[in-house]
């Protein structure tokens, strides 16, 4: 509980408050025993976040009339699940992302009959998985993540994707509330890889456009 509280006071939004969005923490159960948690991979195009792991999730719309309702549709909109076949669990602490100035509202959801991440708009999501938590759990599947700038935060590899920033810490962050946690070596470092770097973003982008012209 602890750590969770810590984490959610660090990140509190100011008085003024910001930009509301909301993302879906959608849970569920997976064949043969276990759960999982969809993640998705901003498409490459973006011209904010591209190519970085995420949440389902956006800007809360005038039309909205909850957060959960922002996040429920944002997650159909962006990977094709039926809001209907999803149980609002509840939401978390309002997180706020300084230099978007962004308020955001994680939801809680569950999944209780997963079927095929398959209806993928792929102008907002490269691809979706259904991550084992087994897998996230996994000590050797997490480190922390360093920059040169001095940047320091939690880390996750799962099926090729390399969870970072937001959406690593706040993972993280429900794990331990959960009491799922397993103890893992916080000293073993990885540096944030180029591609997510302004420098590295600009290359992909224009690579992108390149292979788009070709």
């Amino acid at each position: 509980m602890a750590a969770d509280q810590g984490y959610f006071a660090q990140f509190a939004p100011p008085p003024e408050g910001g930009r509301r969005s909301a993302v879906l923490m959608l849970f569920g159960p997976l064949d043969g025993g276990g759960e999982h948690v969809v993640l998705t991979e901003r498409a490459h195009t973006l011209r904010s976040q591209p190519g970085d792991i995420s949440f389902p999730g956006g800007k809360r719309e005038p039309s909205d009339a909850s957060d959960a309702h922002a996040a429920l549709r944002e997650t159909q909109e962006e990977v094709g699940i039926d809001p209907a076949a999803i149980d609002v669990v509840g939401e978390l602490p309002d997180i706020y992302l300084g230099p978007r100035q962004l308020v955001v509202t994680p939801v809680l959801g569950w999944w209780a009959e997963p079927g095929h991440l398959d209806g993928i708009d792929a102008r907002e999501v490269h691809r979706a998985v259904q991550a084992p938590l087994s897998h996230l759990l996994d000590p050797s599947a997490r480190f922390t993540v360093t920059h040169p700038s001095g940047y320091r935060g939690p880390g996750f590899e799962v099926d090729g994707l390399f969870v970072w920033g937001f959406t690593a810490g706040l993972l993280s962050a429900v794990l331990d509330f959960g009491g799922l946690t397993v103890p893992w070596d916080r000293s073993v470092e990885r540096p944030l890889p180029e591609r997510y770097t302004p420098g590295g973003r600009r290359d992909a982008l224009t690579q992108t456009a390149t292979e788009g012209r070709a």
